[in-house]
């Protein structure tokens, strides 16, 4: 078994691991975030973990009511010209805490008197150091390079947050189902993976999704890209309709996100067209009539909150990313040209 794949299935017991070990973690420091009373958030990510900021916009934006933007890292180490920061909460979001166009957005924020916290698996890196508060993922040494076990811990931490931030007992108990339906998740879609060397010829696809799931398509498609060396463009459902959905023609591989919530009427019909362009659809969902139109279909398990479905929806994309390398002759614990540290300016 790779190691890539040893990960994807470490994660039920990681996540459980940060529910039991960092809830305090999470009170203590939305218990600051509310002293501090921000005006908005400013999120410096690179990677996967800018996938997870893309998710806390939706989240803090829809649960906490705060504006959250992404930072802009050249501007603080290239061009020196940082923004004002003065009322912002700024997050660093970095599985290794390393890189330092992170570190000096959080450097910056804190010389501007900014409440500045770092989201890390590793507390005592630079991006650590750098933070007034930090939030670590308690996922263990990542050895793969592509990250799997650290994006969704770094997903639930920011979900955990957001719970902390505004309290309620209806959230905190959704968060406690998480690791099961991971589980779920991963038992659910290893069958489906089989199927995936059917497009293992395949140079090009799009990921779509929406809403809590833009960031979804966003992870999805850097998997596929890192580990299959194709062409994996994400888009939400709106804005493909933009002039994006010109590409499709017969047999285009479209994979979508296609989950209960406010946003799933707007992604089914996105996928009427699709069919009616004839594309093939890989669908992960939890509605079994939508999977029933899919090429290639990975159900996800019913029940799961909007909210928290990023955690569990990434699940089969990091399954099939890992699949479809494996069928297109690579090795999914060296993709070509990576490292797992990763630092820039």
């Amino acid at each position: 078994m790779s190691l890539l794949q040893t990960e994807i299935e470490s994660q039920p017991s990681i996540l459980q691991r940060l529910l039991d070990l960092a809830r305090p973690l999470a009170i203590e420091a939305a218990a600051r975030i509310r002293a501090f009373d921000p005006h908005y958030v400013v999120i410096a990510a690179r990677g996967s973990s800018d996938n997870a900021a893309r998710y806390a916009q939706y989240l803090f934006g829809a649960v906490n009511r705060l504006p959250v933007a992404l930072a802009t890292p050249s501007l603080f180490t290239l061009y020196h010209q940082p923004p004002a920061l003065r009322d912002a909460l700024v997050i660093g979001i970095s599985q290794s805490g390393q890189s330092p166009d992170i570190v000096a957005v959080l450097e910056e924020a804190r010389r501007q008197h900014a409440l500045t916290l770092a989201v890390t698996n590793d507390p005592a890196s630079p991006l650590g150091q750098a933070a007034e508060l930090v939030f670590p993922l308690f996922a263990g040494e990542e050895r793969a390079i592509a990250a799997t076990k650290t994006y969704t811990s770094q997903l639930l931490a920011l979900a955990m947050l957001s719970t902390a931030l505004h309290p309620s007992p209806e959230r905190w108990s959704e968060l406690q189902g998480i690791p099961t339906a991971v589980a779920r998740a991963i038992e659910q879609a290893e069958p489906a993976c089989a199927a995936a060397a059917a497009f293992r010829d395949e140079q090009r696809l799009v990921v779509i999704g929406r809403g809590f799931n833009y960031a979804t398509a966003f992870e999805i498609a850097l998997k596929l890209k890192e580990l299959c060396a194709l062409v994996a463009e994400p888009y939400s459902s709106a804005d493909f309709r933009h002039g994006p959905i010109a590409m499709v023609e017969p047999g285009f591989p479209v994979v979508a996100i296609a989950v209960s919530g406010a946003v799933l009427d707007d992604i089914v019909s996105l996928l009427d067209d699709l069919e009616r362009r004839r594309a093939a659809l890989i669908l992960i969902s939890d509605r079994p009539e939508l999977l029933a139109r899919a090429q290639l279909p990975f159900q996800l398990p019913s029940g799961v909150p909007e909210w928290l479905s990023p955690i569990v929806g990434v699940i089969p994309g990091q399954l099939f990313a890992s699949a479809l390398a494996r069928a297109r002759g690579l090795d999914p614990d060296r993709p070509r040209g990576l490292q797992k540290i990763t630092r820039t300016r």
